[in-house]
């Protein structure tokens, strides 16, 4: 039987309790949902479930083997996706699937029937690098890795993290096909429509299982936590009168090929200004350039007053700019990285301190200053990521998917430091791949293919193209691709 059970399973690092007396069962052949805020012990449960990691107490079972004693055998019955992309981004696709297919004795030619549906998206591109390949594509080839020892239970850790909303369409449908197939699937996931198309789902917070039922019944119970009401402070008039970026006919070729493909655009002083694109659209290409990080193959690019062909080091000390990826110090303390950063921006000593103790009080942070950044839930590292960009009082800040994989609750906070730094004047230039998130910018810009292919007040461009709402209109734009990885 390819069920889980897991009793009374505790786990503690140092001081922390991850988990505390968990127990739940996932009977054979369900798709069943893992769910709960930050920090709540969903991926610390999962590597217990794929024998990664030891509970300190407890007892859980996968197709009836026990995750302590009987390792080496769950290992052959399950495919794990964890969180981060584990895959080798050196090695080619068809190179990852072979060296997977490996560990688990078999060969892509063997394993090739339960991963056909799949790989075949993905097959015309074998000899690509896997770190070249798009956020959706890189899913569904780890998927491939997962599935082609033909596993008898998946497990999945936020799987579509970092992946637009088609893509992730598209790897929701496949896990319903494949648990119409008889595999038993836990995936745990920060998104609402995902845990609606679960069959049954166990919510944890703070360690423990608060309650297990069908997602309609979990979500309506703990609606405070999964769908907390958005109450903004105070009014916001964002400025029609200066452009603090000005894009005009920009082009970014490599080779034969058109990342951005002559683009315009300008965005207003104050303005909150949404980026969307599915991946692969060229959104990240646009962002180096605006952010200095790269030069345009053609056309003119202002930001902050500073020319990107040539002003590039005088953009980058006078905007603000938060990665996708983690990007602050995880062994130095939260002030420290304050101190830190601070002194990279060129801030001087005393206002780096008035600026540290003004932020950390403000993010209620005063008894964790000295706190190591590795040891703070993911929430705070995307609120502390946003103040450290900001410090300086930069006249633009550039996030790029800031809250992607974080909870509701914790997006609704980071949205209000948003709203606060635009009412400040502050010009935040925002990707994401939540269309709520899209629908509280000022305007939005979705590209295609290098394109623009829309552009201004959300309402309205939904207006324009006759769509129901924002999700709606950005399924119809992207699907219209001709791009493929």
């Amino acid at each position: 039987m390819n069920g889980i059970r897991v009793e009374g399973i505790s786990k503690s690092f140092g001081g922390v309790k991850a988990l505390s007396g968990v127990s739940f069962a996932v009977e054979p052949g369900r798709l069943y949902g893992l769910i709960g805020p930050d920090g709540a012990g969903k991926t610390t449960l999962e590597r217990i479930l794929t024998t990664l990691m030891l509970p300190d107490s407890g007892k859980a079972t996968v197709c009836g083997l026990d995750c302590v004693r009987d390792m080496r055998q769950i290992r052959r019955k399950i495919g794990y996706m964890p969180g981060k992309f584990a895959l080798y981004q050196d090695l080619t696709v068809e190179e990852n699937v072979r060296f997977f297919a490996s560990l688990f004795g078999t060969t892509l030619e063997e394993g090739y029937g339960s991963i056909k549906d799949i790989y075949c998206q993905i097959e015309k591109f074998s000899s690509r690098r896997a770190g070249a390949l798009s956020g959706g594509m890189k899913q569904k080839l780890a998927l491939c890795c997962a599935l082609i020892h033909s596993p008898e239970v998946l497990f999945l850790d936020e799987p579509t993290t970092g992946v637009d909303p088609v893509s992730r369409k598209e790897l929701w449908q496949m896990l319903r096909s494949l648990n119409g197939k008889g595999i038993t699937i836990l995936v745990s996931t920060p998104y609402l429509d995902e845990i609606r198309m679960c069959q049954e789902v166990a919510f944890l917070d703070g360690g423990t299982v608060k309650a297990t039922g069908t997602p309609e019944d979990i979500l309506e119970r703990f609606s405070e936590t999964f769908t907390p009401k958005a109450d903004f402070d105070g009014e916001r008039d964002p400025s029609q009168g200066e452009d603090i970026i000005k894009v005009e006919h920009l082009v970014k070729a490599f080779g034969d090929f058109r990342a951005v493909d002559d683009i315009s655009f300008s965005v207003h002083k104050g303005e909150i200004f949404g980026f969307l694109g599915a991946n692969g659209a060229g959104k990240t290409t646009a962002m180096k350039i605006l952010t200095g990080l790269s030069t345009p193959t053609s056309g003119k690019v202002s930001v902050a007053g500073f020319d990107a062909s040539f002003q590039s080091e005088e953009i980058k000390r006078n905007i603000g700019y938060m990665s996708q990826k983690f990007s602050l110090y995880e062994d130095l303390s939260i002030a420290e990285n304050m101190s830190l950063f601070g002194g990279i921006y060129g801030m001087g000593r005393e206002e780096i301190r008035l600026k540290t103790d003004k932020t950390l009080c403000e993010l209620d942070f005063t008894s964790h200053r000295d706190t190591p950044v590795k040891d703070i839930p993911t929430g705070w590292r995307q609120r502390l990521s946003f103040a450290v960009a900001t410090m300086h009082s930069p006249a633009v800040v550039f996030l790029d998917e800031p809250t992607g994989g974080v909870d509701p609750g914790t997006r609704v906070q980071f949205w209000k430091l948003i709203r606060r730094a635009s009412s400040e004047g502050t010009t935040v230039f925002v990707t994401t791949h939540y269309m709520d998130e899209a629908q509280m910018c000022d305007r939005i810009c979705i590209m295609v293919d290098g394109k623009i292919r829309a552009m201004g007040e959300p309402d309205a461009i939904v207006r324009e193209k006759g769509c129901r709402d924002m999700d709606g209109l950005f399924t119809l734009l992207a699907r219209q691709s001709q791009r493929q990885a």
